[in-house]
């Protein structure tokens, strides 16, 4: 099994379980709340256009960068979240696709937005990723990212009672920076916090931005 497959098959497993633990998104994490602010500020003053929120899950940050004012759709890997998704917020446009390759044409977007989903990605596909990401941005677009702030690979077989194989790639800022340079985009805010109540690990934040031609 790929590690897209397995990683498909895990979401589709707990989808409605991860939907009634995480349904508030990111109420209670202000420094998240701020960087998603600062995201759409910047896609905003650069002209607006459309914005991808890749690895949407069940659509809750899709749902927080609109009331943040971004014409943004959602893509995700897995149908069992994406159907959650829908019902949630039928007035958002949701699609099902892997973020090795986006249904996007190149250079069609004003801004992209990761929370917390290349977490599963290997390091040996990081870098198609990243060049997906770049391929669909516009010269000079923004690009948000959300991850734990550890160099650690962690096989999770258990959650909310249900068994299944999902793999975690934790990467630090600094990894995570020369990884996106490699690929074009020049990082200009980087943000790490510590942990807070319900966490174990520490997050990395950075807003990165492709550079113009």
């Amino acid at each position: 099994m790929t590690f897209l497959e397995s990683t498909r098959a895990a979401y589709d497993t707990m989808a409605p379980a991860y939907a009634e633990q995480f349904h508030d998104g990111l109420d209670g994490i202000p420094v998240e709340r701020a960087l998603l602010g600062a995201f759409a500020d910047l896609v905003r003053s650069a002209g607006s256009g459309p914005v991808a929120d890749v690895g949407c899950g069940t659509g809750t940050g899709t749902a927080d960068l609109r009331k943040l004012g971004l014409d943004v759709f959602g893509v995700d890997l897995s149908p069992g979240m994406l159907a959650l998704a829908r019902e949630r917020f039928p007035e958002l446009s949701f699609t099902e696709a892997s973020m090795t390759a986006l249904p996007i044409a190149d250079g069609s977007l004003a801004g992209l937005s990761a929370q917390y989903s290349i977490i599963h990605i290997p390091d040996e596909a990081l870098p198609v990723v990243l060049a997906e990401f770049h391929r669909v941005l516009r010269p000079g677009g923004e690009l948000l990212l959300f991850f734990m702030d550890r160099d650690e690979h962690v096989l999770r077989t258990e959650a909310f009672g249900l068994t299944f194989a999902l793999n975690y790639y934790f990467r630090s800022p600094e990894v995570m920076t020369e990884a996106l340079e490699r690929n074009g985009f020049d990082v200009h805010v980087t943000v790490r916090r510590k942990t807070q109540a319900g966490e174990n690990i520490p997050r990395g934040m950075i807003i990165a931005r492709k550079s113009p031609l």
